[in-house]
C-alpha cells in the first residue's frame, strides 16, 4: 500500500476492536507523526488530555451489542466540551447513519463507516485534521453549522458516501479554506464547487469558474491572469483574467490537473501573495478570492511531482472532498432515475414513464462507468425513445462489462518464485490492489476474515 507523506503531529483512535484499532493505525501511520488506540473510554479521555492529538477517530458503541452510540456519543460530548476545536471523526456501523447525523450535530467533523476502504478513511482523516488545524489557527471561529439536507447542495443521494459529501460541504462552506474537489469523471464535481460558494459567506458575489482542460495550453496563462494590450500577437486591448474577475468572490478552477507544470508556480505565487499579475504587465493587481479546484486525477497521479508540483497541491487541498463513483452508491441509483425520468418527462412534455419488473435491479447493477453524466443521458434517451410500454434495462442502453477474473496462479508463478512468505505477499497484494483496497471485499476473495487479512498485512509491511 502506497505510503502519505507525513502532514500532522499525532491521532488518537479508540474503539473496543483490536483489529479495527490496527487497521487504523496500519491505514494512518503514513499520515501521523503518531498513531495511539485507545479500548476504552475511560483510556481515552485520560489519553486525549495528555496528548492534545490533531485529530480523534472514535467508535460509537463499546459495550457488547451496543447499537444506540451512547457511549461514543458521551465520550464525543466530553473531548469537545474540553476542546472545541478538537477534530473528532466517529466511527459508525454501515447502516448507523441516523448515529453520524447525530454526531454531526454534537460538533463531531466527519463520520466513516464500517468497513470502510482506506482512501476513504484517509481522506476524511486529512480533510477533519487540516480543518481543526485551521480553527485553531483563527481563536474564536464559531463551531460549523450541522450538514443541511441533501437537497440543498443538488446532489442526489443518501448513500453512507454522499452523506459524507453533504456533510464536508456543510463543514467546509462557511470557512475560507481552499478545497479540492477529487473524482472521476461525471460525479458532480461542479455541483459540489456550486453548493460550496451558494453556502459560504461569499455567496452574493460571483463564482468563476475556468475548465483548464477545455482551454488550449497557450492560452491558459492570458485566461487566468489576463493580459495588456501588445502583450502578444492579437493582443488589441486589455483583458481582464479570471483570477482577477472572482475578486471577492470564488474561482473554480475545473480539471486543475491539466494546468501545465510551467504555470504552476505562477499559480501559486498569485494565491500565496493574493497578487495577480497580467501577461504582458510589471504591476500586480490584488484579488481577494477563494479558491476551489477539481480534477478526475487519481489520488497517486496527483501527488506525483512530475505531474503535479506538491506546493501547490498542499495550498490547494486544505480540504478534501472526494466523489465516489455511482458503482460505490448503489443504493441511490433509484432516486436519481426517477429525477431524471421526471425531469426528461417534463422537458419533453411527456408523462412520466413507469419502469418495467426488473429494471431497477438491472439498472441499480450496471457499471455506469459514465457515473451520473452517463445516468443522466441514458434516462434522457429512455424518456425519447421508449413508448407507452415500462421501460425495460434495454431502453436505458445498458450495457454491462463483467469483472475480470482473479488468476492466482499468475501471481503464484511470479518470477518462479515459490517462496511461501514471498507468495503469501503477493497474493494478498493483488487482492487489495483488486479491490481497490477494501477490505472486505479482498479477505472474501482470499477466503480469510478480515481480522486475519490485517494480521497478514501488518506480518508483511502493508
Amino acid at each position: 500500500m502506497a505510503h502519505q507523506e507525513q502532514q500532522f503531529g499525532s491521532c488518537v483512535v479508540v474503539d473496543d476492536d483490536p483489529d479495527i484499532l490496527v487497521a487504523a493505525r496500519l491505514a494512518l501511520r503514513g499520515l501521523f507523526a503518531g498513531v495511539t488506540t485507545c479500548t476504552t473510554p475511560e483510556e481515552a479521555r485520560r489519553v486525549v488530555q495528555e496528548a492534545s492529538p490533531d485529530i480523534v477517530l472514535l467508535d460509537a458503541n463499546f459495550a457488547r451489542g451496543a447499537t444506540d452510540a451512547v457511549e461514543g456519543l458521551a465520550l464525543l460530548d466530553d473531548l469537545l466540551r474540553a476542546d472545541p476545536a478538537l477534530p473528532v471523526v466517529m466511527i459508525t456501523a454501515h447502516a448507523g447513519i441516523h448515529v453520524a447525523v447525530e454526531a454531526m450535530k454534537r460538533g463531531a467533523a466527519d463520520f466513516v463507516a464500517k468497513p470502510w476502504s482506506n482512501d476513504r478513511l484517509i481522506a476524511a482523516v486529512r480533510t477533519a485534521a487540516a480543518l481543526g488545524a485551521s480553527r485553531r489557527a483563527t481563536p474564536g471561529t464559531p463551531p460549523p453549522p450541522p450538514p443541511p439536507p441533501a437537497g440543498d447542495s443538488g446532489l442526489i443521494g443518501g448513500s453512507p458516501g454522499m452523506a459524507r459529501v453533504h456533510a464536508l460541504i456543510a463543514r467546509a462552506a462557511p470557512t475560507e479554506a481552499n478545497v479540492l474537489i477529487l473524482g472521476e469523471n461525471g460525479t458532480g464535481k461542479e455541483l459540489v464547487a456550486r453548493a460550496l460558494h451558494r453556502q459560504s459567506r461569499r455567496a452574493e458575489r460571483p463564482m468563476v469558474t475556468i475548465d483548464l482542460g477545455a482551454i488550449a495550453p497557450e492560452l491558459i496563462d492570458s485566461e487566468l491572469f489576463g493580459h495588456v494590450k501588445g502583450a502578444f500577437t492579437d493582443a488589441r486591448a486589455d483583458r481582464t483574467g479570471r483570477i482577477q474577475a472572482a475578486d471577492g468572490g470564488t474561482l473554480f478552477l475545473d480539471e486543475i490537473g491539466n494546468l501545465p507544470l510551467h504555470l504552476q508556480p505562477k499559480l501559486l505565487t498569485a494565491l500565496e501573495q493574493r497578487r495577480v499579475t497580467p501577461v504582458g504587465s510589471n504591476r500586480a493587481v490584488p484579488v481577494d478570492i477563494r479558491v476551489i479546484a477539481a480534477t478526475n486525477l487519481a489520488p497517486a497521479d496527483l501527488r506525483d511531482p512530475r505531474q503535479f508540483r506538491q506546493d501547490l497541491l498542499f495550498r490547494l487541498n486544505t480540504v478534501e472532498i472526494e466523489l465516489p463513483p455511482l458503482r460505490e452508491r448503489r443504493e441511490d441509483v433509484a432516486a436519481l432515475i426517477d429525477h431524471y425520468l421526471a425531469l426528461n418527462a417534463e422537458r419533453y412534455g411527456r408523462p412520466i414513464p413507469t419502469l418495467a419488473p426488473g429494471t431497477a435491479e438491472a439498472l441499480a447493477a450496471a457499471e455506469w462507468p459514465g457515473n451520473v453524466r452517463a445516468l443522466r443521458h441514458a434516462a434522457e434517451r429512455a424518456v425519447i425513445l421508449g413508448g407507452e410500454a415500462p421501460l425495460t434495462a434495454a431502453d436505458f442502453g445498458i450495457l454491462a462489462a463483467p469483472a475480470p477474473a482473479f488468476d492466482p496462479g499468475a501471481v503464484v508463478s511470479e518470477a518462479a518464485d515459490l517462496n511461501l512468505d514471498r507468495v503469501e505477499r503477493r497474493l494478498v497484494e493483488a487482492a487489495l490492489r483488486k479491490h481497490g483496497y477494501n477490505i472486505s471485499a479482498a479477505a472474501a476473495e482470499l477466503g480469510l476474515s478480515r481480522a486475519a487479512l490485517y494480521r497478514r498485512m501488518e506480518k508483511h509491511g502493508l
